[in-house]
């Protein structure tokens, strides 16, 4: 029975090895030269101005759930879409009320503000 496994071990072996060599390699091969300008913040292009734990805009988080609506409406839509021709009157239902809860969320956005932007 544990022979059964042994090829996989041989690969997860193989793998971590080969990894291994490569952050082994990489750390030779790296420039050493430290540079103060190297080591600043680089996400936003500046120093942080405040402290990590304050609140964010409200806008943010609409933005994020209208991504998550047209992200969900397109992730299920095409599927959808490819086998039509081939569905029920239920799977048309189904779908009717999915994309109306979407429109529910969409009109939330759309009354909060979230498609302006100052």
């Amino acid at each position: 029975m544990l022979e059964n496994y042994l090829p996989i071990l041989v690969f997860i072996a193989i793998g971590l090895g080969f990894g291994a060599f490569l952050e082994f390699v990489g750390y030779l091969a790296a420039p050493r030269k430290e540079n103060h300008d190297k080591n600043l913040p680089f996400e936003c292009g500046f120093d942080a101005f405040e402290d990590a734990r304050h609140k964010f805009d409200i806008r943010f988080y609409l933005v994020a759930i209208l991504f998550i609506i047209f992200d969900l409406e397109v992730a299920f839509l095409f599927p959808w879409a490819v086998v039509f021709q081939e569905l029920d009157m239920f799977a048309v239902g189904a779908m009717g009320v999915f994309l109306g809860l979407l429109v529910v969320g969409f009109i939330y956005e759309w009354k909060k503000g979230a498609l302006e932007w100052e």
